[in-house]
């Protein structure tokens, strides 16, 4: 859901470098171009994309079933490339679709960490207690690290920096689930870990921003 715009505009979810944009428009691009003869719009796809994370989320990672959560999770996410993609090629790009896809990511977000932490709330796991509260803190600094954005560039300011933007944080949870799934449950030190890098960006963001400001 990479579409440009202004003030609250999405983070990337890809590496910023050439190779990386490169290889992954040859993977994209023939899927974009047969969505759009299909008369599918990047609008649909966005809020297609949204829907299906928020339904993963209840029917699978709140149950405790991350295998097949990762898996569908990260086919899902691909529409965070397509969307952005489609508009590009449509020529639709523009200060609509980067706040529908902000406002769309923030509720994806929340419904898969809120449904993580559902499962390990109302689970007899020692460390149940543990993944609820860190993913709590998780949650709140992952929004407040959108919403420093938003506001700063509302301010005409840069607000771009950070160890853990959304694309990060969302790698952080993918690997948890398929580690979880597959080898032992390691959540609670990623969600620790998430917790953390999410509180750090936002302090990052603040110093930032309070030194373009501040004269």
């Amino acid at each position: 859901m990479n579409r440009s715009g202004q003030c609250g505009a999405k983070e990337a979810m890809v590496l910023d470098n050439p190779n990386s944009r490169r290889t992954l428009a040859h993977l994209v691009d023939p899927v974009a171009k047969l969505l759009i003869k299909a008369r599918i719009t990047p609008d649909a796809l966005t809020w297609f994309g949204s829907g299906a994370t928020l339904v993963i989320s209840v029917v699978f990672l709140a149950r405790g079933d991350f295998l097949l959560g990762a898996v569908l999770f990260g086919i899902f996410g691909l529409v965070d490339l397509l969307d952005g993609t489609m508009a590009r090629m449509l020529g639709t790009s523009g200060p609509w679709g980067a706040f529908l896809d902000s406002t769309l990511d923030r509720v994806s977000d929340s419904a898969v960490i809120c449904s993580i932490c559902f499962y390990y709330a109302n689970s007899d796991l020692p460390n149940g207690n543990l993944v609820a509260s860190a993913g709590v803190v998780a949650l709140v600094m992952g929004l407040m690290t959108s919403y420093a954005r938003a506001k700063a560039e509302s301010l005409n300011a840069q607000c771009t920096i950070g160890i853990a933007e959304r694309a990060e944080r969302n790698i952080l949870i993918y690997v948890a689930l398929l580690l979880t799934s597959l080898v032992t449950d390691v959540m609670s030190y990623a969600f620790v870990i998430l917790a953390i890098v999410s509180t750090v960006t936002v302090i990052q963001r603040i110093v930032y921003v309070r030194k373009q400001l501040v004269l």
